[in-house]
Formats: structure tokens, sequence, C-alpha cells
């Protein structure tokens, strides 16, 4: 348990701090579709050479189109929004607009998929756009600046396409369910990268000399390697050791860690709307997730009686936990 416990703290601190880490990268000069398209497709080559060394990849997974169309939404979709925005928004901002992706997700299940949510998933949507409107609102008043919201748009355009990459991946991970997730996640972000880097091309005039200074070379090794590399290996452990639903909790602890972060950090504004638009969000993405909550915690409940050792017995039963998959 204090493993698991380490590694979920890591897990949150990590995603939590690679909001910021992409901000001072691109406040620095980088261009923000090269440098993500470096990151990701990094990343997911090294990850993908020790999944072969392993064995626990094959090759032919690079020429799945079911991995690019996954790369495109989940990586891609994503994070060329992302890093494009937090030219003109808040690290902290872009944190906490990233957190309505469950939202998103439910809206799409409701929209396209014709699945009808619990009511209280509903509300959560209503509280947590509430939030969005909280943080939006007051900076429109104040000082309306068409970049400034193209990019609070950008990061919500990206949770839509990271919603529909979830709901697609899930056929994915079934179709390929003999392999490691972590296999996969490494494919969609070389794919996710390789699109980036067309964008970039087509979009930037990219010169690598630019991270040849201090601040864009950290922010290239640090969201590189523990942003997509051990970030993701502890989640997928994570899921591995517990279920899907605990570690996917990160969305709730991260925001106000990159918000905090940022503050401390970069001098970024925090004001008392900023926290109230922090907690409504947080409070509906709960609401949204709640019914995955509470089994969650019955099944700990049930295995925890399961397990139970005799009285005399002063060491701990060992109990195996199910191996589950989450979305890439």
């Amino acid at each position: 348990m204090n493993m698991v416990m380490l590694a979920y703290s890591l897990v949150c601190l990590i995603f939590g701090t690679t909001f910021l880490a992409i901000k001072v990268g691109v406040d620095a000069g980088a261009p923000p579709f090269f440098s993500a398209a470096l990151r990701f497709f990094l990343a997911g080559s090294l990850l993908f050479l020790w999944c072969l060394w392993k064995g626990k990849a094959r090759l032919s997974l690079l020429w799945r189109r079911e991995l690019l169309l996954t790369g495109a939404l989940l990586t891609f979709g994503t994070f060329s929004t992302l890093y494009w925005a937090e030219q003109y928004v808040s690290s902290g901002l872009a944190a906490v607009l990233s957190a309505t992706g469950p939202m998103m997700i439910l809206l799409l299940q409701t929209s396209l998929l014709r699945q009808r949510p619990p009511r209280r998933s509903m509300l959560g949507c209503l509280i947590g756009f509430t939030g969005v409107l909280l943080l939006v609102l007051p900076s429109l008043v104040i000082d309306l600046s068409p970049l400034w919201l193209t990019g609070c748009a950008a990061v919500l355009v990206g949770e839509c396409c990271y919603a529909a990459g979830t709901l697609y991946s899930k056929k994915v991970t079934t179709a390929f369910a003999d392999l490691s997730p972590v296999a996969l996640n490494a494919v969609q972000m070389m794919y996710g990268g390789a699109l980036m880097f067309l964008l970039s091309f087509a979009a930037e005039k990219p010169d690598p000399s630019v991270f040849l200074s201090l601040p864009t070379a950290g922010s290239l090794l640090y969201l590189t390697v523990a942003g997509s590399m051990v970030g993701h290996t502890l989640f997928y452990w994570l899921v591995a050791k517990t279920n899907p639903v605990f570690p996917a909790t990160w969305l709730y602890i991260s925001p106000p860690i990159a918000v905090f972060v940022g503050f401390l950090f970069y001098g970024e504004p925090v004001t008392w709307i900023t926290v109230l638009g922090v907690v409504t969000i947080i409070a509906g993405t709960v609401l949204v997730n709640l019914e995955a909550l509470k089994q969650m915690l019955s099944k700990r409940k049930q295995s925890a009686g399961i397990a139970a050792p005799p009285p005399d017995n002063s060491g701990e039963t060992p109990r195996k936990l199910p191996h589950s998959r989450s979305a890439v």
C-alpha cells in the first residue's frame, strides 16, 4: 500500500507540474507544435523500444491504423491545442480547463452514442461548466483579449478530442488485449508526435537550436522523461495494482497543484474567483464519475474483507488484484 500511495502521489505531482513545464518552454521561445512533437515522438519511441526488449510489443503495431487514429485524437488533438493555447493562457488555467475531459466524455456518450447518463452525472456537467464560466467570464470583463479567449477555447476543443479518443481507445485496447497498454500508448504517442511534426513544418519555422537554452531544454527533458515516460508508466502500474478508477482520480488533484506551482514559481495570478472555479470544476468532475468511484470503494471494502488475516497471523495475506486497463 505504501508503494501504491507513493506512485499515486508522484503521478499527481508529475501531471500537475507538466502544465507549467509547457508554459516555461513556450515562453522561452520553443515552437509549440515542434516541441510537443519532439516530446511525444521521443517518449513514444523509447517506451516502444523498451516494450520490444521486454517482449511486450511487436513491430506490426507500427502499421495499425487504429493506433494512428488513437494518436491523432489523444496526442495530436489534445496536446497540439494545449501547447498552442499556453502561449496566451496561464498554466494553471490550462490545467483546470483540461479537467473538463470526463465531462466531454459524458456529453459525447449522450449526444453521439445515445447513452442515457445518470442525473447526477448531468448535474456534474452543469456544475463543471459553471466553473469554466467562473474562470473565463471575469477576465473577459476586465480585459477582452481575442487570443486569450481563443486559447481557452482551444484547450476545450482539445478535451473534446481527448474524449473522442478515449471512447475509441476502448475498442483498440479490447482488440489488442494480449499486449501491454504501455506499448499501445507508446505507439499512439509516436503517431501523435509524427502528426505534430507535419503540422509544425506547415505552420512554423522550427529551429532546433532554440533547445540549447536551459529553459527550453529543461522543459523538453522534464516533459519527455517525467511527464510522458515516468508518469504514464506509473499510471499503468497503478491500474494493474488497483483498478482503472483510482489512478484516474489524479484529475481531481493535479489542477490545484498546477495552479499552486504556477502561482509560486511563475507568478501567475490567483484570485478568489480562480479558487472558486477550480473547486467547482473538480466538484463537477467528481459528480460525473461518482458511480465509478462508489464501485471502486465497494470493491476495495469487499477485497479487504475477503483478504483479512486470522487474528493470530501477524503477516498480511497477499491478494491478487485483477489487471485492468484504462484509456490511453
